[in-house]
């Protein structure tokens, strides 16, 4: 029985169409998942679910994190981990070890703030700017930030490239983390959205920061944030963490080896996490199945590089 049939069958009752008995058992059908999600999410990171009036919460076991979950949206970060028992947690590992707690951090591409809240959680000290430039995106992060009470968390409702210029975004309801400055699947589901980007290097300055850590997922995109932002990037020499994709990167006329090539050529080698360690990473095949990468700068972080890379 579909859970969304619940008002239809409470509805058939108060109308007569089906006897009390038989109401009572087509509506247990329904509630019976309840105690199933409880004893399935024993194997996941997801330690709570909470069904408030209008809202559905997870929590994460590991980081207590609360995430409020929209409604068809597929592959949030609370979902991913019902379906694959965790969300990215080699990456998130490794990033805690790197980090320390009075960092600068950018979230470029923080869709509803899994880990801006991470980050901000383990290091109350660091200042985390997320941003997301798709309004209803924008919303869930602001109220995640809100519902975790996160006051080290400064939101902005854009996104970053090579120019300072009101841009079309393409965003998918099923799956808020694929919304792209471009046209990724051409589905018939995508909703075409009009949002504002700028420079990183406007940013930074703008606002007197010192950069020390950047993650960067915007589905393509992640290219042009870095150009836009190359002044502020040789300045500070920040850690950079990075999503590359080759089917991504093609839509924007770029390979992902020109990610590496960027940060090459002002002092930084390219790293892919395997367990406790960093594995150099010199060039992206047909081959690569690694999508997220770690950028170190070969002077300043030589004492990270020493501890970590194998």
């Amino acid at each position: 029985m579909n859970v969304k049939n619940i008002r239809k069958i409470k509805e058939d009752f108060e109308n007569g169409a089906i006897p009390k008995a038989e109401y009572i058992d087509a509506m247990y059908q329904n509630h019976d998942r309840l105690f199933e999600y409880a004893d399935f999410i024993r194997d996941t990171d997801i330690s709570k679910i909470e069904i408030t009036d209008g809202s559905l919460i997870m929590t994460s076991r590991s980081a207590g994190i609360r995430m409020l979950c929209a409604e068809g949206d597929k592959r949030i970060a609370p979902i991913e981990i019902l379906n694959f028992g965790s969300y990215e947690k080699n990456e998130l590992d490794f990033i805690l070890k790197l980090l320390d707690d009075n960092y600068t951090v950018l979230d470029v591409g923080a869709n509803f703030g899994w880990y801006s809240l991470y980050i901000a959680k383990f290091f109350p000290n660091s200042k985390v700017y997320a941003f997301e430039p798709i309004p209803h995106t924008f919303s869930y992060l602001r109220k995640n930030i809100a519902l975790n009470e996160s006051s080290n968390i400064i939101i902005n409702d854009f996104g970053f490239s090579d120019e300072n210029k009101e841009i079309p975004f393409y965003y998918y309801p099923g799956g808020s983390v694929n919304a792209s400055a471009a046209n990724l699947t051409n589905a018939d589901s995508v909703q075409k959205i009009t949002g504002t980007v700028k420079k990183m290097d406007d940013y930074v300055e703008d606002n007197k920061l010192e950069l020390d850590f950047i993650k960067c997922d915007i589905e393509g995109a992640e290219l042009l944030a870095f150009r836009g932002g190359l002044n502020v990037i040789t300045k500070f020499k920040p850690i950079i963490f990075t999503e590359m994709l080759r089917k991504w990167s093609e839509k924007f006329n770029y390979h992902p080896n020109d990610i590496i090539k960027f940060f090459a050529d002002i002092g930084y080698d390219c790293y892919v996490n395997e367990g406790d360690f960093l594995k150099l990473f010199a060039r992206m095949d047909d081959l690569t199945k690694e999508t997220n990468f770690f950028f170190l700068h070969r002077d300043k972080h030589k004492e990270k590089i020493k501890r970590f890379v194998r």
